[in-house]
This record gives structure tokens, C-alpha cells and sequence, in this order.
């Protein structure tokens, strides 16, 4: 006799797409959909959200450079682009990859399946009526997508209504896209009332936000010093958190600098920034994954809250009363389920808006506790994104780690305009001579007081001239390592001044290389360091 076999087979994925896909429609959807998520927190998700490339949202008050920003990284003009001193940009653009420019309003855009859009549907006609696609063929749009918003209005102009809920909108794109800009003017730094409503409503996506300071070649350095400690002090009262959130620090558009002092200092931070976006289709996979573990846990918590809500209703009479008596205590309810089910008071939604969208709902139309629907969620936790977790990892080591190309992210990375191109290691790159001949005199009159012995010194000589320099032991034996061209534990006169010249490299705030530069090579070793 045969027993059956109840322990279900593990779901195989063929990529985490299709995975995920899977995953939400046959494990979490069910969950939601009986606890009414999509009326309380976020509509369900759709094909669309699981297959669509990598999306940045630009947020900001008008005229703090959004549009320009997007500019600057396609160096194109996009359908829709408008660009000036007073709000400009009235509506929502995607700027999107198409086979040629067009643009496509967005009573249209919400019915297209390939598009992650179709449920801003519920937004209604005043916000589809400001929303569209440009799209266009640029090869920064074939990694990436960009999300142009209107302006955040601020001072009078706050008073005027918009006809939508501008920051649940926002919220809705937070919950989407992979990456958060909130771009500042080093100029008028006040934060408004609509951003400070708008930047609490994306606190649950911290991990996605940067901050960029623009215009910052408009003003001196002191003045810069000054705006970018008043920007921290504000966002630190604002969103309230710990950590401290990203900031970049420049002037993002092609025009030159007003005030170039700061000219490296920008460089390195746009370079930085590119880098950022550049690893964002790296990480897609994993983004998504995160954000659907962070939605099944709200689910989780969705419906012990509504079974809870419909266990203490009563049968017959007194509904009305008990419904508000159950509102008005609804924090001890999450109380109770916090202790009865270990769960985290983080993963609860907010109490005042849970309260306020609670009033408008029939709790005798709940549905009761159903353990089959969270076991499949707890299964899906369990396991199936463990499984998903080495298909994301050999997803990502197929990829390369800068998969934007195009537009900006051209002009940064080869030639004399590359990042540090000339300076630290780099320098003399380009050069005939040997870069550290030039002070190999001076390092000459030092190597010869330590007494070489068949013209080199020995590691503990060196090692206590090295020590002058006050550098951790940790980076001076990797200039050790990269100064030491033969690998045989002592360095003759190059050696050591090469060594020396590293030093300099390092003290002057720059990176070592993780191997010696072919131009670093001193002359006397450029044949055995071709040979290794």
C-alpha cells in the first residue's frame, strides 16, 4: 500500500520574472484579494510590473532642474520637453524606448498591456489628462525608463488645487521604480508644504531615494558648505530616519560652470551618481523581489487585521456602534496581533490612514481568518524566494555592472575626459617619460641613508621610512605589494621611489589601483612585468 506524498514538489523557475510572476499570482494574489489589499494599500500587479525595465522617478519643487537633468542624460530632446524658470512640466511623462518619437496621452496609456501602467485608471480623468509617454529611440532608454513629474508647488502657488491626489500618485510610482531622485535648487532650498507631504509619503522607500543638490556651480564654496548643511538639517526633520540619505552634489546639465572652483568635487559626484543609475539593471531583479517580499508581509498583516476586525463584529445588532468602538481601538487590535503572531510593529500600516479608509468599509463583508491562503504566503517566504534568490544571483553575474550606455554615460568613462584620467595613478598615463622619475632624486637621497645592501634595501628598512607617513598598515602593505615588482621581498632605487610615489598618491586623497598601471612599471622591470 502506498502512502500519498504531501510534500509538494519545489516551484522551478525559468528567471525571476517569470518567477516572481508565478509566485504573485498563485501564492499572493489569492491572499490579497481576499482581504481587500488593493482597497486598503496598492492595486494588484500585473504582468507588466514583473517584465518592465528599470525605472528613476524625478521628484522635486518646479524649476530645480528635472527636465533639464533628463536632458542631460539622454542629450536629447524628448517629445513634451519643456524647460523654464516657472512651472513648467504640468503633467507626468515616461520617457520611454520607442522605434521613433512620439507620445502617447494617458486614457491610452492605461489600457496598453505592455505598459505598467493601466492601474493609474483609478487616478481618474484629471490626472490621465496630465499624464503621457514620450517615447523616442535613445540608447539610455533601451536600460532605463524616466519618470518626469510635475513641479511641487510652493508659497501661493501651494493653494492651487490639482484636481488628483498628487501624493498618492507618487506613492504609486514609489512602490514601482527602482530608484527615487529628489532634486534640490543649491538656490531656493525651502522646503514647501506639498514636498514635505510628498517626501512623507515616500518614507517607506528610503532605500530607493537619492537627493541631488543642482545648480551648485551658482554659488561660491562657503555658500555651498552653508546650503548643503541646511539641506541635511531639513531632510533629517523630514524623514526622520537614522541613516543619512545620499547626497550628490552638482550642476547637471551641459552648460559651463559658473563658478568652476568646485570642479573636481562635481565630477566625482556625477561620476558617482552614473554609476548609480548605471547598476540599476543589474540589480533590477533583486529590487523586485525585495519589493515583493515587503508586499506579502503587509498582506500578511492586511489580513489579520480584517479577520480580527470581522471575528469581534457582532452577528445581529449594535453593528454600527461596534464598528466605531473597533476603529477608535484599533491600535490595541494591532497590539494584540503584534504579540499573537511575532510580528514586527514595522511591518504595520499607518494607524490614522488604516482608521480613516476602515470608516468607509461594511466589516460584516470581511473575510474570516483562512490558514490555507497564509501558508501559501509562508511557503512562499520560506522557500520559493530562496530558490528565487540564486536565479537573481546568476542573473546578476550575467550582466555586466554598467549596463547603461549612451548619452551621458559615454562622455565619462574613456579618453582624457574620463574620471581621474591624469590625476593620482593615472597620472602621467600618457606620457613617454616615467612618471616618478620627476621626484625620483629627491627619494634617491633617502633610499641611500638606509644603507642598501647590493643596491636594495630590506623590507624592515623600508618599512620603517614608509611608517613617516602615517598611513595604516593596511594601505602601506598594499603599496608594498604593487611597489614590489620583482616579488622579492626587497626593493632596489625604482622600487622604492615607485613605492614612495604611491605614498604621495594616497596622501593627496586619491584610490590606489588594485594593480600596478603599465606606466607605473619602472623602466628596468617593464620586461618581467610583461612576462607575469
Amino acid at each position: 500500500m502506498f502512502r500519498k506524498n504531501l510534500k509538494k514538489d519545489p516551484e522551478l523557475f525559468q528567471n525571476v520574472s517569470e518567477g516572481l510572476r508565478r509566485l504573485y499570482r498563485t501564492k499572493l494574489f489569492p491572499l490579497e484579494d481576499t482581504y481587500r489589499f488593493h482597497d486598503f494599500h496598492s492595486p494588484a500587479l500585473e504582468d507588466a510590473d514583473f517584465d518592465n525595465k528599470p525605472m528613476v522617478l524625478l521628484v522635486g519643487q518646479y524649476s530645480t532642474g528635472k527636465t533639464t537633468f533628463i536632458r542631460h542624460l539622454i542629450e536629447q530632446d524628448f517629445p513634451g520637453m519643456r524647460i523654464g524658470p516657472e512651472p513648467t512640466t504640468d503633467s507626468f511623462i515616461a520617457v520611454m524606448h520607442g522605434d521613433q518619437d512620439g507620445v502617447i496621452p494617458g486614457n491610452a496609456l492605461v489600457v496598453d498591456p505592455k505598459k505598467p501602467f493601466r492601474k493609474l485608471n483609478a487616478f481618474g480623468n484629471a490626472f490621465l489628462n496630465r499624464f503621457m509617454c514620450a517615447q523616442m529611440p535613445n540608447p539610455v532608454l533601451e536600460s532605463i525608463s524616466i519618470i518626469d513629474t510635475p513641479g511641487i508647488l510652493s508659497g501661493e502657488k501651494q493653494r492651487i488645487s490639482r484636481g488628483y491626489d498628487f501624493a498618492a500618485v507618487l506613492e504609486w510610482f514609489a512602490e514601482r521604480v527602482d530608484r527615487i531622485i529628489l532634486l534640490f535648487d543649491a538656490h531656493k532650498l525651502d522646503i514647501s508644504d506639498e514636498f514635505s507631504e510628498v517626501i512623507r509619503a515616500l518614507k517607506n522607500h528610503e532605500d530607493k531615494m537619492r537627493v541631488v543638490l543642482n545648480k551648485a556651480d551658482q554659488i561660491s564654496t562657503q555658500q555651498l558648505m552653508r546650503v548643503y548643511g541646511a539641506l541635511m538639517w531639513s531632510l533629517g526633520k523630514i524623514i526622520n530616519t537614522p541613516e543619512v540619505v545620499r547626497v550628490y552634489i552638482g550642476s547637471f546639465w551641459a552648460q559651463p560652470l559658473l563658478v568652476p572652483d568646485n570642479r573636481k568635487l562635481f565630477e566625482a559626484e556625477e561620476q558617482d551618481l552614473f554609476l548609480d543609475i548605471q547598476s540599476l539593471p543589474r540589480n533590477a531583479a533583486l529590487r523586485k523581489l525585495n519589493d515583493l517580499i515587503k508586499r506579502a508581509r503587509l498582506a500578511k498583516v492586511q489580513a489579520y487585521i480584517i479577520s480580527s476586525l470581522k471575528r469581534d463584529m457582532p452577528a445581529v445588532f449594535g453593528k454600527d456602534s461596534k464598528k466605531k468602538e473597533l476603529i477608535a481601538n484599533l491600535g490595541e487590535i494591532y497590539h494584540r496581533i503584534e504579540k499573537e503572531h511575532q510580528i514586527s510593529p514595522g511591518d504595520f500600516p499607518k494607524l490614522a490612514k488604516m482608521q480613516e479608509q476602515l470608516n468607509g468599509q461594511d466589516f460584516t463583508k470581511f473575510a474570516v481568518l483562512k490558514p490555507k491562503l497564509l501558508e501559501a504566503v509562508e511557503d512562499m517566504l520560506a522557500n520559493d524566494i530562496a530558490r528565487l534568490m540564486d536565479l537573481v544571483r546568476q542573473e546578476e553575474a550575467s550582466m555586466p555592472s554598467q549596463a547603461v550606455k549612451g548619452g551621458a554615460f559615454e562622455g565619462t568613462t574613456n579618453g582624457p575626459f574620463g574620471h581621474g584620467y591624469g590625476v593620482g595613478a593615472s597620472e602621467g598615463i600618457d606620457e613617454l617619460e616615467w612618471v616618478v622619475g620627476r621626484d625620483k632624486p629627491t627619494y634617491d637621497e633617502i633610499f641611500y641613508t638606509l644603507s642598501p645592501i647590493n643596491g636594495k634595501v630590506s623590507g624592515a628598512a623600508a618599512k620603517k621610512e614608509m611608517l613617516k607617513s602615517k598611513l595604516p598598515n593596511t594601505v602601506l602593505g598594499k603599496i608594498w605589494k604593487l611597489a614590489d615588482v620583482d616579488k622579492d621581498g626587497l626593493l632596489d632605487d625604482e622600487e622604492f621611489a615607485l613605492a614612495n610615489h604611491l605614498i604621495k598618491v594616497k596622501l593627496e586623497g586619491h584610490e590606489l589601483p588594485p594593480t600596478l598601471p603599465g606606466h607605473l612599471v619602472p623602466p628596468s622591470k617593464r620586461g618581467l612585468a610583461t612576462e607575469d
